[in-house]
């Protein structure tokens, strides 16, 4: 199972959280950026090699550190083909450092289209007698609110392509409880949503008691995080709000099994903008994102049990 190798890195390197790679060509240190324009010009294609030489200098300080990264394609996109392009750069170069890798698309749609988004992010595309794949991610974040005809062409990939999806159950921004928190019946929509990860994700169960489906459950909710992690025993979790969103670790402790496990920590601009926030010279801007993925191990490790 999927979910099983992230497991795997998450012992091993004893840190269950992960980098989400969303950058701004703004966050890309000024001398980076200037190589790249003086190079391509003040142009898409000059953000995108800026774009892709921070990610590189990112993962190689982290690679040994953090079992995962979490590019959110929006930040790619928005540079045209170049972007998407810089997107599957990344994926592929974080994979050959050993890395997992979760691509951040909230995909939905139903039957083909659905299948289209599967196989695009995580199967293969028949190219005449051949197959190749588009970007190749391990796992993919979905919007279930479709229902079971959003997921079913995803379920079919994971189980034959080894690979995961996580589900928005109950997320971390701050408007979330307009829908995510009503009732239905007297059950709160992000519940029966939960349930249906764990109806979905029932057929595939991994070695550690955790399906390919996955739920995305925000640190800023920790009531709900310590809920759902008690109502869905076989749904692994990615918690995104801590850091700049303001999920703290203490919130957090709520999201893991008895064994530590369950759940894997998301944080973004934190790391790629830690030299902004040290102050350090820019040229240090990998080192300071190494620094910083250090003290958030630390920190969510000093509240969960082992």
């Amino acid at each position: 199972m999927s979910f099983d190798r992230l497991i795997k890195k998450i012992i091993e390197k004893k840190n269950p959280t992960v980098v989400g790679l969303d950058p701004l060509v703004d966050y890309v240190p000024e001398y980076i950026r200037n190589e790249s324009f003086s190079r391509y010009g003040e142009t898409l294609e000059g953000a995108a090699d800026a774009i892709l030489r921070f990610n590189k200098a990112i993962i190689d300080e982290i690679y040994d550190l953090v079992p995962a990264i979490k590019p959110q394609a929006a930040y790619y996109e928005m540079y045209g083909w170049r972007g998407v392009k810089v997107l599957e750069e990344t994926i592929r170069y974080a994979q050959e450092k050993g890395m997992f890798v979760m691509t951040d698309g909230k995909r939905n749609d139903i039957g083909a289209t659905m299948t289209a988004y599967a196989t695009a992010h995580l199967g293969e595309t028949a190219v005449g007698s051949g197959v190749a794949e588009a970007f190749g991610a391990d796992a993919l974040t979905v919007n279930g609110y479709l229902g079971t005809d959003g997921i079913a062409p995803l379920l079919e990939i994971c189980g034959k392509k080894d690979k995961g999806i996580f589900v928005l159950v109950k997320t971390s921004n701050k408007s979330s409880g307009e829908l995510q928190d009503q009732k239905i019946g007297d059950t709160p929509v992000y519940a029966v949503m939960g349930d249906m990860c764990e109806k979905w994700g029932s057929e595939q169960i991994g070695e550690y008691g955790y399906s390919s489906v996955g739920a995305v459950v925000g640190a800023t909710y920790p009531e709900q995080l310590t809920e759902l992690r008690q109502r869905l025993p076989h749904t692994f979790f990615l918690v995104p709000g801590y850091g700049a969103q303001g999920g703290g670790a203490e919130g957090l402790k709520g999201a893991f099994d008895k064994n530590g496990l369950g759940a894997i920590v998301n944080s973004s601009r934190a790391v790629m903008c830690a030299y902004k926030k040290e102050g350090c010279d820019e040229k240090e801007f990998a080192k300071a994102a190494r620094r910083e993925v250090i003290r958030m191990r630390d920190d969510i490790n000093s509240v969960i049990n082992k």
